[in-house]
């Protein structure tokens, strides 16, 4: 007959390791006024000049980045820096 009931402390489990702290998120910086109907200009020109929908997706994507980043950012200095 066996006994289940052993005498024997059963080993404590290891303890969990501490959370890593989270991630905190950027903090999204929105487009002032000015610099939307400067973007929303500009991308009006593109699709003039003949940029494809997906081109213009990009780079209103692009545009948008990089705007956001500083806000002294016109149009003209971000389409510069993403066309070289």
């Amino acid at each position: 007959m066996s006994d289940y009931s052993d005498d024997t402390p059963e080993p404590e489990p290891a303890p969990a390791p501490a959370p890593a702290p989270a991630k905190k998120k950027r903090e999204g910086k929105k487009l002032s006024d000015k610099q939307k109907g400067d973007l929303n200009k500009h991308m009006a020109k593109m699709k003039k000049d003949g940029m494809s929908a997906s081109e213009m997706k990009s780079h209103r994507m692009k545009m948008m980045s990089r705007m956001r980043k500083d806000p002294k950012t016109t149009a003209r200095k971000a389409h510069k820096d993403i066309m070289g």
